[in-house]
């Protein structure tokens, strides 16, 4: 850190740190020397390594190939031999070169050169051989060295030997092997001393590398020591001047920078200036002045003028301005010129000054009413909105009392009470009702607060206000819609139940009775269905408009869910007194209903329960008027029925059931039956229709008549629809596997499978999965079915044409019907109904309606099919009208797939009265 001495002539820092810089250079050289020599002795062990590893490969490696000459008497062991000695001897010149009484260094060299030896390590290898020969390990490794001399010098006359033994044609192996046997003991004699040797060499280099390591460590340590000298001389003669510098920067409450004149950077600043930046010293230390100040700052470009004054933005850490006072003067800084910039923080007085330009500018423009007044209540000051709400001027509030054009909800005058809890409390909101300038009056909602004096007494009182006219509205629409239903207005289940059970317990108070009717309406999915949900909504909203001109009274109407309605009478109150308005309700909803240009017919099942007799509580009552209502359903619809106990029963028997419904399929107790359909002329199997049956584990078979409705009511009939054409095809796929002819099977489908968007789709993978030929399926639709076909069904009927199956009007005659339908592609077949059938031949009436179907069909070009034909004279009359096929139990009742498999085996064979197989199924 910069020395700042308040002398005026401080002595410069330079020669302060002088002493310092003095023993720093020193240790660099001596590190720098420690580490030149460590080098070199490194190169001189390396050397010696290198030399070692000659001499001993050389030394062990000329015994090696001599042995093996003496062996075998190779040639090529001969001159490795010669090879390798040639470098032991010059080795050994070398050595002797430079230990011996008259040292020849230059010899030395020369020798050691010719064995190989690293060149950069042969002058330092010298130099120790010839000064440290006495030195520890070193000696030892020359001795040993020298030790093996005398051995290593009888192997040139036994090599001279072998030599003229081999140069013989039968060299005697007796002397070969006495030779072998000699090589062998100076091998024996001179390994250890080799061993010995490197051993030393090795040592002598780990002793070398301890005393290389402790001497720098020792010269290191005695450099610091001394540097660490000189620094605590320096650093405590620069301690008091920083110290005494550094208390009196750092006691000022304003914040104080020293600036370099010349670059404009920061030399140093005090504590309260690393507050107001926002950073230590280090982080500020060095960043030029003006980049603190984002908005500029004055500059003392004029010798004139020493110092300058001004309010500026400063920028701290992350950007955070700080309006600051600041005041620059120069100053010299021992010999280096600087500004001095002293620094006060206005920013708290700044914010207070916009803290209160800004609440009034807020209290001006808030979008609520404000009024201020005095201690005695009287206004003082208002806002635009107070005008706006009260079309009042402000200036014709001052000195009107604050409470003056408010009054509670009953219109009294404000409560006393109310003005001692803004006394004491400090505050109150609440609802007040308030009067204009033109006398119109609106709800408010008040909320006042008091500002207390230094004494604790109110010295201000603040009241907000604005007008809830519009919110209490809208919170009658939520409450409205929370207990309606939106579409119908009619009472929702919730509020419905519990405004009958408010009337119930005022009925029993009184002992008086009620009656609960529940409504629904037949034929409304078909019609939702064909035309749409919104067509439906407007066709409901049409009902919920006609009961809810029906109720008078105490008595109620509510929608509890699609088309099902509830309606408790409590005037009259008898069961008996309530049926004419039943019927009533009878006759209303069976006149019709005109939507979007359309004409609709609809009907209602009612279901009848009285109080107290069938409950005592609005869940029990609707309950027990449902299971009312699905008896209505079950039998004739466009009905009522009064509540007994046994439908109650039947109610839970139906619940049952349709809980056993949904598991049904997956426990595959659904099977098909199939009605053969014959050619009525030769009584030969046709076709078979696929009547679906669910045989009940515990209740045996149960008819579709009875798990169909529920089916369609669960919503499940496409899933029963889809599993029927699964099965279908499945059975048209094994007999066609079996190789009997093909027959066309007739399944039936509801018009809500109809409708699905995805059940030409579906029917096209069932006919692919199984290899099914489309011309062997049918599709049969109700004619009361195909009287609500919409568009979307229409395409579907389209999209069956072109995959090649037709489709079959069943009950055809049983409708209303305009026969536009007959003219659609897919339309192939009508089905006469059983109902015309059973009067043949007897009934005028029927036998002219079956002769026209018949016409109408064989103008159309379509396939008619008698159903139902019990008996001889009508099988005749259907003969004689022109009725080609036809089904009945005069032929066959319903029979199993093996059955039918069995009359294709055999279909030469008609089948006559009495001649079912005895697989046959009860129809």
């Amino acid at each position: 850190m910069r020395k700042i001495d308040p002398d005026p002539r401080p002595l410069p820092l330079e020669r302060q740190l002088r002493p310092l810089l003095v023993s720093m250079i020193a240790i660099v050289m001596l590190v720098l020397l420690l580490t030149w020599f460590a080098l070199q002795v490194q190169v001189a062990v390396a050397g010696f390594l290198n030399g070692e590893s000659i001499w001993s490969k050389a030394q062990k490696q000329a015994i090696i190939e001599l042995y093996a000459y003496a062996t075998h008497g190779d040639a090529l062991n001969l001159r490795g031999y010669q090879e390798n000695m040639r470098v032991v001897m010059a080795d050994r010149a070398g050595r002797d070169a430079v230990t011996g009484a008259h040292p020849q260094p230059a010899l030395a060299r020369r020798a050691f050169a010719s064995t190989g030896a690293l060149p950069q390590s042969i002058p330092l290898l010298v130099f120790a051989m010839q000064h440290l020969a006495t030195a520890p390990y070193i000696s030892t490794a020359l001795r040993n060295w020298r030790a093996s001399d005398p051995a290593m010098d009888e192997l040139p006359g036994i090599a001279q030997h072998l030599q003229a033994l081999y140069a013989q044609p039968h060299p005697s192996p007796i002397e070969t092997s006495v030779e072998a046997a000699r090589i062998l003991r100076i091998n024996a004699t001179v390994a250890p001393l080799a061993d010995t040797f490197s051993r030393s060499i090795t040592l002598g280099a780990a002793w070398l590398a301890r005393v290389l390591f402790w001497s720098m460590c020792s010269a290191t340590l005695l450099m610091l020591a001394i540097w660490l000298y000189f620094a605590r001389r320096t650093l405590r003669a620069l301690r008091g001047s920083e110290s005494r510098y550094r208390t009196l920067l750092d006691g000022a409450h304003d914040a104080i920078a020293v600036v370099d004149a010349g670059s404009g950077r920061i030399l140093e600043i005090n504590q309260a200036a690393e507050h107001m930046i926002g950073g230590s010293r280090q982080q500020i230390s060095g960043r030029l002045f003006a980049s603190l100040f984002p908005e500029g700052l004055p500059r003392l470009d004029d010798a004139a003028a020493p110092s300058a004054y001004a309010d500026v933005a400063l920028a701290g850490n992350g950007d955070r301005v700080r309006h600051v006072a600041i005041s620059l003067s120069r100053n010299q800084w021992g010999e280096r010129a600087v500004q001095l910039a002293i620094m006060r923080d206005m920013t708290e007085r700044l914010r207070m000054e916009e803290d209160r330009r800004v609440a009034a500018e807020a209290l001006a423009n808030i979008a609520e009413g404000v009024l201020i007044a005095d201690a005695e209540r009287r206004i003082i000051s208002g806002n635009a909105a107070a005008e706006a709400l009260t079309g009042y001027s402000v200036s014709e509030l001052i000195g009107t009392p604050l409470d003056a054009l408010r009054s509670q909800s009953t219109g009294a005058a404000l409560d006393v009470a109310l003005w001692q809890e803004v006394a004491y409390v400090g505050h109150w909101q609440g609802r007040v009702q308030s009067r204009r300038k033109d006398g119109r009056t609106y709800p408010e909602r008040l909320s006042l607060s008091a500002i207390r004096a230094s004494d604790g007494t109110p010295h201000r009182y603040v009241a907000v206000f604005d007008d809830i006219s519009e919110s209490e509205a809208y919170q009658r629409q939520l409450e409205h819609l929370a207990l309606h239903d939106p579409l119908t207005g009619l009472l929702n289940r919730a509020a419905f139940e519990q405004e009958a059970a408010r009337l119930l317990i005022d009925m029993r108070r009184h002992g008086r009775g009620a009656v609960m009717l529940f409504l629904d309406l037949d034929g409304f999915k078909a019609v939702n269905d064909s035309y749409g949900h919104a067509f439906g909504d407007q066709l409901l909203q049409q009902v919920g408009q006609r009961l809810q001109n029906q109720i008078a009274g105490q008595n109620r109407a509510g929608r509890i869910g699609g088309d099902e309605f509830t309606l408790l009478l409590c005037d009259p109150g008898s069961r008996d007194e309530a049926l004419p308005v039943v019927r009533k309700l009878l006759l209303l909803l069976s006149e019709p209903f005109h939507v979007l240009e359309h004409e609709i017919f609809l009907s209602a099942s009612i279901g009848v329960s009285s109080f107290p007799e069938d409950g005592d509580d609005p869940a029990t009552l609707i309950a027990n008027a449902d299971a009312a209502m699905y008896s209505v359903k079950a039998d004739e619809r466009n009905s009522y029925r009064v509540y007994t106990k046994v439908m109650q029963a039947s109610t839970r028997t139906r619940l049952t059931l349709a809980g056993e419904l949904r598991q049904a399929i997956a426990r595959g107790e659904f099977h098909l039956v199939y009605q053969p359909s014959l050619d009525l002329r030769t009584r030969k199997l046709i076709a078979v229709e696929a009547l679906l049956r669910w045989q009940h584990p515990e209740r045996g078979e149960i008819s579709p008549a009875e798990f169909i409705p529920l089916a369609e009511s669960l919503g499940m009939v496409r899933a029963v629809g889809a599993w029927v054409i699964d099965a279908a095809c499945r059975q048209i796929r094994a007999w066609l596997d079996a190789g009997l002819p093909m027959l066309r099977v007739a399944v039936n489908i509801s018009a809500s499978h109809l409708r699905h968007l995805q059940f030409v789709e579906d029917l096209r993978t069932t006919l692919q999965q199984h290899r099914c030929p489309p011309e062997a399926l049918m599709i049969e639709l109700t004619e009361s079915a195909i009287l609500h076909i919409g568009e979307r069904s229409r395409h579907t009927l389209a999209a069956l044409h072109e995959l090649g199956i037709g489709v079959a009007v069943d009950d055809f005659g049983t409708g209303y019907s305009s026969l536009a339908y007959l003219k659609l592609p897919a339309i192939r077949t009508i089905k006469i109904d059983q109902s015309f059938v059973n009067g043949l031949p007897d009934d005028a009436n029927d036998a002219a309606i079956t002769r026209a179907i018949l016409a109408l069909a064989q103008s159309l070009g379509l396939e008619a099919i008698a159903e139902g034909i019990e008996t001889e004279p009508q099988l005749a009359f259907l003969l004689a009208a022109g009725c080609l096929e036809g089904q009945g139990y005069l032929f066959a009742r319903p029979l199993l797939p093996d059955a039918i498999a069995a009359l294709l085996a055999e279909s030469r064979t008609p089948l006559t009265s009495g001649a079912a197989p005895n697989a046959a199924m009860p129809g």
